[in-house]
């Protein structure tokens, strides 16, 4: 348009110079206000990579592949798993599943941090002749990824091992796991640039009394991190809870996360909440770190995992979708008599929801009335009257319900309008 208009200001008399002079002008002004009035365009989605953590792959996991297959990016598969007791455990992936998802794979390699001996030829050997039965099987990797949380003293020895196991993957890439206690490390560059791309963890990686994801403490190692690296570089977010377990002395018995334990002990569970982590995630794609490639999701939630959250909340925190909690508690019928009543928690919306730290029952009966919480509840009583109290951190997933407690009114009749959730402490 402005090369038409350059050409008739030169064709046109002195007068009409003029006129199309002003007219020009206030042409470019309308444009550059309207471009300053344009309300600025939102970034676009971060890509979105997810960890196939589980052992056994189950028909409730392939179900949950298919359902997330289309906001994937690539997906990161447990291929093989060194204990600390120096033993392996391989995984067999299911070809036609990964195949069929037609993304990019990472074959993923877990070395436990407490490994007492490193042997760097006998893991290398082992590394290898897991991507060769990959590639028997029809599996390309597109990298090679190996999580190793050592010590920091041991990132001499880590970055000497990459250097050498790097020319040997056939063309994959390398990429590691990072961990922010390597921040302070000035070993810590050379391990990154050893590596082809890293994935920061930003979850459970401080004491669990600390809980299991902090966003300002992420936001800050991730801006740490960025300043360290030179490469491609992911953060791990969590999409999933754990079990504690502590002994009689204060120290951690056991975790409990995918897979079951058996320990005895005071137990408290670490929650990851959706609408935390979605707020985290959206935050990010507007304002991203420099290098940041995108979110590595750990781990990929299936209806066998119950610490992990549910399908449909998985699903809307992946499109960004609006979570809508909607937690419901109502009295139901009891076997025992008609006086009986259960004390029921819904969760009719799309989203898992943290379970209410209070819910009063005071006015549910006219007169006393007996009671108890159960499924992670107690019953208790202050100046207002009787509630129940939340015992043990956790989420009711969307669609669930669950029975929390029970009471009995002396004359059999139990108001509804007198029980009601309270949200705070």
């Amino acid at each position: 348009m402005f090369h038409l208009l350059h050409a008739r200001f030169f064709a046109a008399p002195r007068p009409a110079r003029r006129r199309l002079r002003l007219a020009v002008f206030a042409l470019a002004c309308l444009a550059l206000l309207a471009a300053c009035s344009r309300d600025p365009q939102p970034r676009s989605m971060l890509p979105q990579d997810v960890y196939i953590w589980q052992r056994q792959w189950t028909p409730a996991l392939r179900a949950a592949l298919a359902a997330s297959n289309a906001q994937v990016a690539r997906w990161h598969v447990l291929a093989a798993e060194l204990g600390a007791s120096g033993r392996w455990i391989d995984v067999a992936p299911d070809e036609a599943a990964l195949s069929a998802s037609g993304k990019p794979l990472l074959m993923t390699v877990r070395i436990n941090g407490q490994l007492a001996r490193f042997d760097a030829a006998a893991v290398e050997q082992h590394i290898l002749q897991l991507m060769d039965d990959w590639r028997r099987r029809g599996l390309a990797p597109a990298a090679l990824e190996i999580d190793y949380d050592c010590a920091t003293a041991r990132l001499p020895e880590y970055t000497a091992f990459l250097a050498r196991l790097k020319p040997r993957l056939g063309g994959a890439a390398l990429a590691i796991t990072a961990l922010p206690t390597w921040l302070a490390s000035p070993r810590l560059d050379a391990l990154l640039a050893a590596a082809d791309e890293a994935t920061l963890q930003v979850h459970a990686v401080m004491d669990p009394r600390q809980g299991l994801f902090d966003p300002q403490r992420a936001q800050a190692w991730m801006e740490q991190f960025a300043q360290r690296t030179h490469r491609p570089w992911h953060v791990a977010l969590p999409a999933y809870g754990s079990r504690v377990v502590w002994d009689g002395n204060g120290g951690i018995a056991a975790v409990e996360s995918e897979r079951p334990v058996l320990a005895g002990g005071i137990a408290s569970e670490l929650v990851a909440q959706p609408r935390q982590l979605a707020q985290f995630a959206a935050a990010l794609e507007q304002r991203q770190p420099a290098g940041l490639a995108g979110i590595a999701w750990f781990r990929l939630p299936t209806g066998d995992d119950r610490r992990a959250w549910s399908l449909s909340t998985w699903l809307a925190v992946l499109a960004r979708h609006p979570l809508r909690e909607g937690l419901e508690v109502r009295l139901a019928s009891a076997q025992g008599g008609d006086a009986l009543r259960e004390i029921m928690l819904d969760n009719p919306g799309n989203a898992d929801a943290p379970l209410p730290p209070r819910i009063r029952i005071a006015s549910a009966c006219p007169g006393e009335m007996a009671g108890d919480g159960i499924n992670g509840y107690t019953m208790e009583s202050d100046g207002r009257g009787r509630y129940l109290r939340l015992t043990q951190n956790g989420l009711l997933r969307a669609g669930a319900r669950r029975n929390i407690g029970w009471l009995r009114c002396p004359d059999g009749t139990a108001s509804q309008d007198g029980i009601a959730l309270q949200i705070g402490s």
